[in-house]
């Protein structure tokens, strides 16, 4: 049963290549910050490590854990799926550890339904502009200019979810994205003043989209 004892669940969302991986690992570095895990039967990038930033897994084991109802939120992104599953979340709440996920929108729309007995804080992360995305698309391991497109399309419905989220925060500048999430954290916690401008990032948003 859930006490005052617990962690807090800290989601991060954000189209791809505004940031939002690069904000989770930062993030927990800080004292009882632990990730989330993800399932994923995506191919690892060449940066990346088993069981450290994602649990590859094939199509058929993913659907096994759909179908066994072990996943907390799932979701088909570019392909590929990804899932986090319930039991290590549960358990690391209940030690009194701040889990944090790096999900997309449909994966924070499940963990805000199931309606969990933990605080939950959401984040999500846009880019100064269009062009900062792109290049930043542009410049990752995978130098496909066809992929870049891709996820400059998706970038257009993706940032229309901005609006179901508790806090929205622009990555022009990697540390000062950092600390505006980590004192929105701890304005949460304590229940603080929060140094937030809806307007202004409506604003924000209505130029991405323009």
């Amino acid at each position: 049963m859930p006490t005052e004892n617990d962690g807090i669940m800290i989601v991060l969302s954000s189209p791809s290549g505004a940031g939002k991986t690069t904000l989770v690992n930062l993030l927990s570095k800080k004292n009882n910050f632990e990730i989330s895990i993800s399932h994923t039967t995506r191919r690892p990038r060449a940066n990346e490590i088993e069981n450290q930033d994602y649990y590859f897994v094939d199509e058929n084991k993913f659907k096994r854990l759909i179908k066994n109802q072990e996943f907390l939120e799932y979701a088909k992104v570019f392909d590929n799926y990804y899932g986090t599953t319930r039991t290590p979340v549960i358990d690391k709440l209940n030690k009194g550890k701040n889990v944090l996920f790096d999900i997309d929108w449909q994966g924070a729309d499940q963990i805000k339904n199931k309606r969990l007995d933990y605080k939950l804080i959401t984040f999500f992360i846009l880019p100064p502009s269009k062009e900062v995305l792109f290049e930043r698309l542009s410049n990752r391991d995978m130098k496909d200019k066809l992929i870049a497109e891709e996820r400059m399309k998706q970038f257009e419905r993706d940032v229309l979810h901005w609006i179901n989220y508790d806090y929205v925060v622009i990555n022009e500048n990697l540390e000062k994205c950092y600390t505006k999430i980590f004192n929105l954290i701890q304005a949460e916690i304590i229940n603080g003043s929060k140094d937030y401008d809806k307007d202004f990032i409506r604003q924000h948003v209505e130029k991405l989209t323009s």
